[in-house]
């Protein structure tokens, strides 16, 4: 169970990586075999967007999954604490998110599929993760603490919405705000619009090179959250390719910094969370990040960029 000092402040959920570890880690491995049931089916899409989940009212979601003629969806509800599994033909399956191993929830999550018809196969192992215990053999990852799970879930839920409101002042290429669940992050990209060099090999564990460079085939701008990388979790930004000068940019607000290792700024979740507006800390953070990106590598911000507010009068 996690521990006194993990609560709930106003809007901004408060829930320190340590104090739900263990959950985490096994929801990484539930969100891996719920997204790779998506990959099976869902066409190709730049940059592996089909792949990623969404944040809902209630959790993440693959949204809608073409199958035949038809469609089903998968939802992990952090409220209720089931998971959702619907087809279009009305028929529809629930699994309850208790304690229970990968092993156990990856031969109900296909049980379930399969009584209702879907017929799937996936690459039966993790990936981004050492080691890469198969699904069917991971006894290791079997916790589940409902209320952390909901108190991450409120965490994507606020970073998502302000990810929004950030992402609508772009008018290039730009991805959804989306929920990777190889790095367990809520992500979101702006493209500049050109191509980028070929993403080096290697780096990823149990990832293919060739997942590696489809993802950073152009020059980007990319931010997130993910639940590491500080007390409660942290946000990140990053270019690529990095541009001169850009881990000298003055980022904002004052508790961003440039981590070399990585090649990332970074704020942790807890200085979004104490600020006095949360959401101005981290849009700072997003609008400043992306500007060191934009201005450093030239990119033709006149036609990348406008006022969200221009939609206004409708």
């Amino acid at each position: 169970m996690i521990g006194q000092k993990t609560q709930q402040v106003g809007i901004w959920p408060r829930l320190r990586v340590a104090d739900w570890a263990e959950t985490r880690d096994t929801l990484h491995m539930w969100t891996q075999i719920v997204g790779k049931i998506r990959l099976a089916h869902a066409p190709m899409l730049n940059h592996w967007w089909q792949v990623a989940l969404y944040v809902t009212p209630q959790g993440l979601t693959t949204s809608g999954i073409p199958y035949r003629t038809g469609a089903f969806d998968i939802e992990f509800d952090f409220v209720d604490h089931r998971l959702r599994i619907r087809v279009s033909d009305g028929s529809r399956r629930e699994l309850v998110l208790e304690p229970k191993p990968v092993s156990q929830f990856y031969a109900e999550t296909m049980g379930a599929l399969g009584e209702l018809g879907i017929q799937t196969r996936i690459h039966p192992r993790p990936n981004e993760v050492e080691p890469a215990i198969p699904f069917a053999d991971d006894y290791r990852h079997a916790s589940y603490d409902p209320h952390a799970a909901r108190l991450f879930w409120g965490q994507l839920l606020q970073a998502s919405r302000v990810f929004g409101e950030f992402r609508s002042h772009f008018v290039g290429k730009a991805s959804p705000v989306h929920f990777f669940w190889g790095s367990m992050d809520l992500a979101c990209t702006c493209f500049s619009g050109r191509p980028a060099p070929p993403h080096p090999p290697g780096g990823v564990p149990n990832l293919p090179d060739r997942v590696t460079r489809e993802a950073y085939s152009a020059e980007m701008s990319s931010c997130g959250f993910w639940p590491g990388g500080g007390e409660e979790g942290g946000f990140y930004a990053y270019a690529y390719p990095e541009p001169a000068g850009f881990a000298d940019y003055p980022v904002r607000p004052a508790g961003a910094s440039y981590q070399r290792e990585s090649g990332e700024f970074v704020l942790p979740y807890e200085a979004v969370a104490a600020a006095a507006d949360p959401d101005r800390a981290l849009s700072e953070f997003l609008h400043s990040t992306y500007e060191a990106t934009a201005e450093l590598g030239g990119w033709d911000r006149a036609a990348l960029e406008a006022d969200p507010r221009r939609w206004k009068h409708r």
